[in-house]
C-alpha cells in the first residue's frame, strides 16, 4: 500500500539566485511487516538565514501532516533559471555536509533539462 501522504510531498522546492539548502528524508507511516517507507527531498530557501530555519520551516509543516523527518546535512544552491543551470556546493555548520550527488539526482527529477554541478568546494 502507497503512503499517499509521503507520496504528496513534493521532491523539490527551490528559490532562484544563491542561497542554503537542506537534504531531508521524510518518513512515512510503518507498514504492518515493519518497514518504513521514505524518501529524500531537497528544500531551499533565500530568505533563510540559517540551514536549522529551513528545516525547522519543513519538519513542522511535515510533522503536521503525520510525517517524520531526518535533516541529512546541507549545503548552498545557486540556481540561475536564465541560463537553465543550478551548481550544489558547501556544507552546512550544524548539519554538516549534504550528499550533493543524492541532491542533483533529486534536482533533475524537477529540472531535467539543466546543468547542474556539484562541488564541495565554498561554503
Amino acid at each position: 500500500m502507497v503512503d499517499a501522504k509521503l507520496e504528496a510531498v513534493p521532491l523539490v522546492e527551490i528559490d532562484e539566485g544563491i542561497f542554503k539548502y537542506v537534504l531531508i528524508k521524510v518518513y512515512g507511516k510503518e507498514k504492518s511487516d515493519g518497514s518504513e517507507p521514505s524518501k529524500n527531498i531537497v528544500r531551499g530557501f533565500a530568505r533563510a538565514n540559517w540551514h536549522s530555519d529551513i528545516y525547522d520551516e519543513v519538519s513542522s509543516s511535515l510533522e503536521g501532516l503525520g510525517l517524520a523527518t531526518e535533516c541529512l546535512g546541507g549545503g548552498r544552491i545557486e540556481h540561475r533559471a536564465d541560463r537553465k543551470w543550478i551548481k550544489v556546493y558547501g556544507y552546512s555548520q550544524g548539519y554538516g555536509k549534504a550528499d550533493h550527488q543524492e541532491a542533483r539526482r533529486i534536482l533533475l527529477t524537477q529540472f531535467g533539462g539543466y546543468e547542474i554541478e556539484t562541488s564541495d568546494e565554498g561554503y
